[in-house]
């Protein structure tokens, strides 16, 4: 359309553009600008992350569940292996903590057998089989009844929201082009050149990187490549009290079954326990509700591992969903169309196998005739942000007498400080989610009845805007509604609302 606005006006056609802006493409996107190309990714979200990626369990697998000649078998061990360096890196929670895969009958036992199978033809180290006394004596909290376990000390933790957004946010220093809210419309073709027409405006791009989760199906279509259905599988997870802490060190998986892992215990980085998840096929791709039927199920499963778990230490409750495709395969490659590829199907364990589906598609890229010639100012890594909690008393003092800010609690229960809230704004949080994912204030015990009031307050400052135009997570996510008499008022003005700003970050 020629009166259509341009997103980047002035500006030669992009290189390559991503759409989706989950972990899988954050990390697409970051990879790309290793490389002197011109590269945009684009969310339909108020921030980054804000979809399956805030909701997974946060586990960077072993390496050994997934089947040797699957993508996901081939992507989970090589995604694994990178995850050390991109933490040091980019600077989020990740801890190798390990696996026990336990079993409670003899035909368990021999499904621990196929596991331990597929990780040593992967070459995955340290696999080993413990029997009930070993078991007993690591995880003293685990049921009796669990006769054998297959331990992989090679399994990880991580804060998968912070490591969409310190990989976004790592890709903006090195030139990526960055646009939220952003939703695409149509895709055409001109001149050997995507035109992607978004809410936004129209980019023009010689490559799409169809990276948009439960919505690839969508895209696909719109790019005239309807060749596969995205079908949302439902998953309901559980935090527990942190007096759990220590219950459990290792993540606790069951046997897995053929479309799940099963419902698990994982210690989470910041220490919660985190039960679930469910696996339910549904029918739409807005349900993302917890019932009372997928707590019942999580809470009996976990008790027959561990009967120390009690619903009374729920302290919050979220579902995810997952974006599955026939075969149950990741569906990574070029489509019909020249210039776009697909990056769908991405469920467990995509998390994992982010950086070397990224690895993957630059590949991809360059057999297509992408030219790749390295940076020479590449930055790597991001600063590290303060996180008062962690740090020792003498620190903290010092810290505080240094800016008063960090001598402010705003979060009780996670001792999360004004200055450190102030930061998050400044790196780009637009939303009251965007605060919680890059702080923690918001996720304890209370889960934001104390400073939910005081982050609105500072984030209502920063942007220039009364209370009630600050949401949870963009959108019409308000938390508060303007007095009757500013309603009435902006009424009598013909007022539809404050314009838009720029998402960043």
């Amino acid at each position: 359309m020629a009166n259509e606005r341009t997103l980047l006006p002035n500006k030669e056609p992009l290189d390559v553009t991503v759409i989706g802006g989950g972990v899988v493409g954050t990390a697409i996107g970051r990879e790309l600008t290793r490389y002197r190309l011109h590269v945009a990714l684009l969310e339909k979200e108020a921030e980054v992350g804000f979809g399956t990626s805030k909701a997974n369990s946060g586990i960077i697998h072993g390496g050994h569940h997934a089947a040797p000649h699957t993508l996901k078998g081939k992507l989970e061990w090589a995604g694994n292996q990178r995850w050390d360096q991109l933490a040091a890196e980019i600077g989020f929670g990740f801890q190798r903590i390990g696996e026990l895969t336990v079993a409670r009958s003899d035909d368990e036992v021999r499904i621990l057998d196929h596991l331990l199978g597929q990780g040593h033809d992967k070459g995955v180290p340290g696999l080993e089989l413990w029997d009930r006394s070993r078991i007993r004596r690591a995880e003293p909290n685990l049921s009796d009844e669990i006769v054998a376990a297959v331990h992989a000390p090679t399994t990880a933790v991580v804060n998968p929201y912070e490591a969409c957004l310190g990989l976004a946010e790592n890709a903006l220093r090195n030139g990526l082009h960055l646009f939220t809210d952003c939703s695409v419309q149509r895709l055409t073709q001109e001149s050997g050149y995507w035109l992607i027409h978004t809410t936004r405006g129209t980019i023009t791009s010689r490559v799409v990187i169809n990276a948009a989760g439960l919505h690839a199906d969508t895209i696909a279509a719109l790019a005239g490549v309807p060749t596969f259905t995205i079908r949302p599988r439902k998953g309901e997870e559980y935090l527990l009290d942190k007096r759990l802490r220590g219950l459990v060190k290792r993540v606790i998986f069951p046997c897995p079954t053929p479309v799940s892992k099963g419902i698990l215990i994982i210690p989470t980085y910041d220490g919660t326990l985190m039960i679930g998840p469910t696996a339910e096929d549904i029918p739409t791709k807005a349900d993302l509700t917890t019932t009372i039927e997928g707590a019942t199920r999580v809470f009996a499963a976990v008790k027959e591992l561990a009967p120390g778990i009690s619903e009374r230490d729920c302290i919050a409750e979220f579902a995810g969903l997952r974006a599955t495709v026939d075969g149950n395969d990741f569906l990574i490659g070029p489509s019909a169309k020249r210039g776009f590829f697909n990056v769908a199907g991405i469920q467990s364990p995509g998390l994992t196998a982010a950086p070397a589906i990224a690895d993957l598609v630059i590949e991809l890229l360059r057999d297509d005739g992408l030219a790749f010639v390295p940076k020479a100012n590449f930055v790597a890594a991001n600063p590290a942000p303060v996180h008062f909690a962690t740090l020792s008393t003498e620190e903290q003092i010092a810290l505080a007498a240094q800016d008063r800010r960090y001598g402010r609690i705003v979060c009780r229960c996670e001792l999360v400080t004004e200055g450190e809230i102030v930061a998050a704004i400044d790196r780009g949080a637009t939303t009251l989610d965007g605060i919680k994912f890059r702080t923690r204030a918001g996720m304890g015990r209370c889960q934001g009845g104390f400073c939910t009031g005081r982050c609105m307050t500072l984030l209502a400052a920063h942007q220039g805007k009364r209370l009630p135009a600050i949401t949870k997570r963009g959108g019409n996510s308000w938390l508060v509604i303007p007095r009757l008499d500013d309603l009435t008022l902006a009424s009598a003005r013909g007022a539809t609302g404050g314009d838009r700003e720029d998402a960043t970050l």
